[in-house]
């Protein structure tokens, strides 16, 4: 089968099998950076904008959560809210102007609610609102990772096609090793999903299973 003709998941698998990148590898101390378990996103029986993933995803998150707190490690939840008046969107809102558009995740609304199946620990996590894809954009999260001394970032959520590469090319450009685990981002197709999965792998981070991060959190 020539490449023009493999479904970006074939792509994606042959890559797994035949890795053509040296890792990056894990650094000395790490922060976990949860993208967005918002419901607007994480909420199939409720929102057209949620992404399809692995059905464990928020489970998996959360022992990556619990595991990195037993480490006294930074833990870091984003979600996105908007003003009413959506002007803070900047031009990135004004595409469209529907019930279901960027603009209209509302401070307050279901939509900028994170999902209650996040264990999130109010007063020990950190919790940003971000505005636009990457994580580091605006928010205090640079300034935490160096007080951390963090070296290594671990970045879950969604969607894999944009906020979660966004962040990674920012924690690359940044100089951080970023871990990808494959089970913990989603998207809304899985073209989307796993054509970025093999982008990042090959450029911005490494892309592993998420019992490899569990693994190394436990070692």
């Amino acid at each position: 089968m020539e490449q023009s003709n493999k479904t970006a998941r074939e792509i994606w698998n042959e890559l797994k099998a035949n890795p053509t990148r040296a890792r990056f590898g894990f650094g000395l101390k790490a922060a976990l950076v949860n993208i967005d378990f918002q419901c607007a996103y994480t909420r199939v029986d409720e929102f057209k904008t949620a992404y399809e993933t692995d059905p464990q995803q928020i489970q998996y998150v959360n022992q990556l959560a619990t595991a990195f707190r037993a480490k006294g490690w930074p833990v870091v939840w984003t979600h996105v809210a908007y003003a009413d008046s959506g002007e803070d969107c900047g031009v990135w809102g004004t595409r469209t102007n529907t019930p279901d558009s960027l603009q209209n995740i509302k401070h307050g609304s279901r939509r900028a609610q994170f999902d209650e199946r996040c264990d999130i620990r109010h007063g020990l996590d950190m919790v940003y609102c971000k505005r636009m894809p990457s994580v580091f954009f605006e928010t205090p999260l640079h300034s935490l990772l160096t007080f951390h001394r963090v070296d290594t970032v671990v970045l879950t959520g969604g969607s894999t096609s944009g906020c979660v590469r966004a962040s990674a090319v920012d924690s690359l450009s940044r100089s951080f090793r970023t871990i990808v685990p494959e089970q913990c981002v989603a998207d809304k197709h899985e073209s989307y999903h796993f054509a970025n999965l093999t982008d990042m792998q090959l450029k911005y981070a490494d892309v592993l299973d998420v019992q490899q991060v569990l693994d190394w959190l436990k070692a």
